[in-house]
């Protein structure tokens, strides 16, 4: 080959790396503009303490304790009872349902046990500083209770249909949490919260997962100087996934869901080893790095708004993680098979500790103890740390971790999205209807935005995502309010029944549902 064709060649492959990134750029500028106008409208502020303060944010700490009071702090009473309820202590086969306590709940935490876990903590971290990962476990602590109360409801107000196929969520309570404000509000309220749905499944399910998926990749094939440094590589890798993504929700390989279901709690189980193994290794400096995330926590140096904001960055970061309050636990926990509505909320109560408490915290010591250099780097810089940073706090322990890590990560994206288009696809069905074009529509819509994900910057999409997010607990949390008296009736009758040896027995109908009938 000449010197002629390599420099026609070469200029080529410029002309191409340039026109990518100028369609990454251009896409990107114009999702900053979106995500600007949503998240004024979304967190609008209050001033509180001299600090502007998101209503919706503090509508959500609000609520997740004064569910823990209301509840009699549940969550922190009845860890045997839970555990109890998980091992089918008093569970049948012939309840009505689809999954058992335990499938239900392996089966929600591999939809929230990842990249919430791995690049949120490391979000948090670059943000608020050490302090946001205790506030993020407070926060996780509380949202066991809002956890146990949707998922109750999802389970009371659950249809099944002939064939045994169960319908439950938001989608099913909503309307009778708010059915006193007449046909049409209710046709509204439900429609924004199916709305807020979509938004976050194609934000916080598609771009998101997508984004970091490829950022790892990346990091581990040389970076931007790398094989996979181009906007053109984020662009090709984000057609493989979509391409990929697209096989199993669009129907083609169901066998690669079949996979991933197995796999996805296996490199889970690989990441807390690891984890572990690092917090073990470096034993001498946990308690040093417990005093950072104290100190950080009441002392906070150089964040803005103060305490005030660590907490609010603890308390977006863990429900980004858990999940608790945005009402897509309830649809995977509305199959399982029980006659007893509550006993699935107190099975759902252990999510958000495993998830929060433990899976995050283990996280957030490892960036201390192992890198801080690089979560200070990164805020230092006013940037947004992503799972870049976890993944430089393993490899400092194990050279190779970030390779198997990059795996892990990749199906955890793949996972996770695929669980959020089904999750999606409910709320795209409420406000369109089941048809066979609406459906590849917004499949169509997931596998667009896979690709857009890759191209565009981390903070962009987790604000975006934060965004839906909230607007989805700030709905849902109105209807877990109005609902909450229904929820705590079970659980009384629950308990009761549990003392008396009753749990073997149907339950017997509670005093509201005999006056009213039912509220389904």
């Amino acid at each position: 080959m000449s010197t002629h064709e390599q420099l026609l060649i070469a200029v080529g492959e410029e002309e191409v790396d340039t026109g990518a990134q100028s369609i990454a750029d251009t896409i990107d500028g114009w999702f900053a503009g979106i995500t600007e106008w949503f998240a004024n409208i979304i967190f609008y502020t209050i001033p509180v303490g001299g600090h502007e303060t998101p209503i919706v944010v503090l509508w959500s700490i609000l609520a997740a304790i004064g569910f823990t009071i209301y509840f009699g702090f549940v969550q922190f009473r009845t860890p045997k009872v839970a555990l109890e309820v998980v091992r089918g202590k008093w569970s049948k086969p012939t309840d009505p349902g689809e999954v058992s306590h335990f499938q239900a709940l392996t089966s929600a935490l591999s939809a929230t046990v990842g990249l919430g876990n791995i690049a949120g903590v490391a979000a948090a971290v670059t943000i608020g500083g050490p302090g946001a990962a205790f506030w993020m476990m407070i926060a996780g602590l509380f949202g066991m209770c809002t956890k146990f109360v949707e998922c109750t409801l999802g389970v009371k107000y659950r249809t099944i249909d002939e064939d045994g196929t169960v319908h439950g969520g938001p989608f099913k309570y909503l309307p009778v949490a708010f059915k006193k404000l007449g046909r049409i509000p209710v046709a509204i309220i439900t429609g924004l919260f199916a709305i807020a749905i979509i938004l976050f499944g194609v934000a916080g399910g598609g771009m998101f997962q997508a984004n970091q998926a490829f950022s790892q990749v990346r990091a581990v094939t040389g970076g931007e100087d790398g094989i996979f440094g181009s906007d053109m590589a984020a662009f090709l890798f984000g057609i493989g996934f979509a391409v990929l993504v697209a096989l199993v929700i669009i129907g083609g390989i169901k066998s690669i869901g079949s996979v991933t279901s197995k796999l996805v709690p296996a490199m889970a189980i690989v990441y807390v080893l690891a984890g572990l193994t690092i917090i073990g290794m470096n034993i001498q400096n946990v308690p040093a790095a417990f005093g950072a995330i104290i100190e950080g926590a009441f002392n906070p140096q150089g964040i803005t708004g103060g305490v005030l904001g660590v907490i609010l960055i603890g308390v977006q970061r863990a429900a980004f993680s858990n999940e608790a309050g945005i009402g897509s636990a309830p649809i995977a926990h509305s199959a399982v098979r029980t006659k007893r509505p509550v006993s699935e909320g107190f099975n759902a109560l252990l999510e958000p500790f495993i998830d929060t408490v433990v899976i995050c915290m283990m996280t957030a010591l490892i960036i201390i103890i192992a890198n801080p250099a690089s979560y200070e780097a990164a805020r230092d810089g006013a940037e947004i740390g992503d799972v870049t940073i976890t993944s430089d706090a393993f490899e400092t322990a194990f050279s190779w971790f970030p390779y198997i890590l990059a795996l892990a990560v990749f199906l955890f994206a793949f996972s996770t999205l695929i669980t959020w288009a089904y999750y999606g696809l409910q709320a795209w069905r409420h406000l369109f209807g089941k048809t066979p074009v609406g459906d590849m529509v917004f499949r169509l819509l997931i596998c667009f935005f896979v690709v857009v994900g890759c191209l565009m910057t981390f903070s962009n999409i987790i604000d975006f995502a934060d965004s839906a997010l909230f607007m989805c607990i700030f709905i849902n949390v109105i209807g877990l309010v109005i609902l909450a008296p229904k929820v705590k009736e079970e659980m009384t009758q629950y308990l009761a029944d549990r003392r008396a040896g009753r749990l073997h027995e149907d339950p017997e109908p509670l005093d509201s549902d005999r006056r009213v009938g039912s509220d389904r």
